[in-house]
């Protein structure tokens, strides 16, 4: 299976944008009821959110919330911004185009970074992992949503067989299990559920 390069992810993105909002809340429906309000829900004080996408995060925030998204696509982040503006997120809210795998953000900046259905499309996660225990400080949780194989054998070698294609298309890696790169960047994985067959990944971990 070809690994895929940030050319790919955002030539993908770019061209899939204005179809993404439909596309993720007919899966999320399917697969992730109640995800990304979960994820959102545990954000507390200064966020950074990688692969903010179009935005679909940013009215859930709670008005104690401030929050930096960075996108890599330049069209989603077009209509990320068109979002913060219909919702009069005003200074609450800063929008960058930037590499998650290089955040140029601060050391300890951070109470918190989120990730919702991100790390699949992340060409190098180990370094996005990196990134945000670097910009986290001491005691931040990274939150995250995200999809993952299978714990059903048979689903999990369809997803595995179906994979090289969505990966060459939409730069999607079904069955990478995003636990792996938080422990290897030093992360402490606080609680972690699984639902939908164990394709549905929820995930609390903290940066000692």
């Amino acid at each position: 299976m070809r690994a895929t390069t940030d050319a790919d992810v955002r030539r993908v993105f770019d061209r899939v944008a204005d179809r993404y909002d439909d596309q993720m809340r007919a899966w999320e429906r399917r697969l992730f009821p109640g995800s990304r309000q979960w994820a959102v829900g545990q954000a507390r004080g200064h966020t950074v959110e990688i692969a903010v996408g179009t935005g679909l995060n940013l009215p859930l925030y709670g008005a104690e919330v401030t929050v930096v998204g960075v996108e890599l696509s330049e069209r989603m982040l077009e209509l990320a911004r068109r979002r913060a503006a219909r919702a009069g997120l005003g200074e609450r809210v800063e929008l960058r185009q930037g590499d998650v795998q290089r955040l140029e953000l601060p050391d300890g900046s951070a109470d918190t970074v989120l990730s919702t259905f991100t790390m699949c499309t992340i060409p190098d996660p180990a370094a996005a992992a990196r990134e945000a225990y670097r910009v986290l400080r001491p005691g931040g949780r990274f939150v995250l949503a995200e999809h993952g194989p299978s714990s059903n054998p048979i689903i999990r070698a369809g997803m595995r067989l179906v994979e090289p294609l969505s990966v060459r298309f939409e730069a999607d890696y079904l069955t990478r299990d995003p636990r792996p790169f938080l422990e290897q960047a030093g992360f402490q994985i606080e609680s972690v559920s699984r639902m939908t067959r164990g394709i549905s990944f929820r995930v609390l971990a903290v940066r000692p």
